[in-house]
């Protein structure tokens, strides 16, 4: 679409309704005291909506009017990468300049407001927020945050998201399949990292309390066979996506804490005194180990012994 052969009392209403139609429902205001003329051309690969606007300056309202009027059926998050010009994104009361280069981070679901202090070119990326796998508070810590390119992930995602822009109508259909799911981890994994951020200023914010949780949750269930990531994070009502992202600041993935769990109950049960000891193998299944060939081979190489050595060890009356 473009405003070119468009009555100029008629261009800013064109194009909010442009706008509102491929995207979100918006308001447009020019800011550069002339009639507005802007280019839109908009691409569908997957469940990802990638546009690229062109414009004169203006003012891009989602307001909670509009909201409330046209409610969306499927939350959006949005990305706007910017190619020239700069961009003020205002959302939860942050406000986020950017310019060439960097991108902002935005929700379709809650009011927000873009200004174009000049004339610009942009790249907006649009998919369902749910689609992410990110817990609603992540969301809203990180909305309304502008990433330079030389800001850690933004290094990796502006290229990526530049390039994918620029071939969107021509991407054959086993690549062009494929690229949706590649989009929506890339910014799952942005969030995470923004999120992070965000927890690591604020002292007992939501994620150290859950980290917590699922530690209790693993020392509760150790002896439980069926222990893994997919019940942990279905016990506590969060994607396995998510699980594994808490646990990358902990220096142990979650897998490798369920054995290294096990493997110390298995060492202080070995380990005890008794007439009537359990044999090894029965210690083994006690805690969840079902193959003792693998149980041996973990234990050793935690342990430096086998568990029948680290039994005769610690129990030999050696004072």
């Amino acid at each position: 679409m473009t405003t070119a052969s468009v009555p100029e009392d008629a261009t800013a209403t064109l194009w909010s309704a442009e706008l509102s139609r491929t995207l979100v429902p918006v308001e447009v205001v020019p800011l550069a005291g002339r009639p507005l003329a802007g280019r839109l051309a908009s691409h569908r690969l997957g469940y990802v909506r990638i546009s690229t606007l062109e414009a004169d300056a203006a003012r891009v309202s989602r307001t909670a009017a509009l909201i409330a009027r046209a409610p969306l059926t499927e939350p959006q998050v949005g990305v706007g990468v910017q190619v020239s010009g700069r961009a003020v994104l205002e959302q939860d009361g942050r406000r986020a300049a950017v310019s060439a280069g960097g991108f902002v981070l935005y929700d379709t679901a809650r009011p927000y407001s873009v200004d174009y202090p000049e004339g610009f070119r942009t790249h907006l990326f649009h998919l369902p927020r749910r689609l992410l796998g990110v817990p609603e508070h992540e969301l809203r810590q990180v909305a309304g945050t502008a990433v330079t390119p030389a800001e850690g992930y933004g290094s990796v995602l502006v290229p990526f998201l530049n390039a994918l822009a620029a071939f969107a109508h021509s991407y054959p259909a086993p690549v062009g399949d494929r690229l949706p799911g590649s989009v929506a981890d890339m910014l799952s994994t942005l969030v995470a990292q923004l999120a992070a951020v965000h927890t690591a200023e604020v002292p007992g914010a939501p994620n150290e309390h859950l980290v917590r949780r699922v530690r209790e949750h693993i020392d509760r269930n150790l002896a439980d066979t069926d222990l893994s990531p997919e019940t942990i994070a279905r016990a506590h009502h969060i994607s396995v996506r998510y699980l594994h992202r808490l646990f990358e600041g902990e220096g142990v993935t979650v897998s490798r804490l369920i054995q290294r769990r096990r493997l110390d109950a298995c060492a202080r049960e070995l380990g005890r005194r008794g007439r009537t000891a359990p044999t090894v193998s029965a210690v083994a299944q006690r805690w969840g180990f079902v193959n003792p060939a693998h149980f041996s081979r973990a234990f050793r190489a935690a342990y430096g012994v086998s568990p029948r050595e680290w039994r005769a060890l610690r129990t030999a009356d050696t004072g």
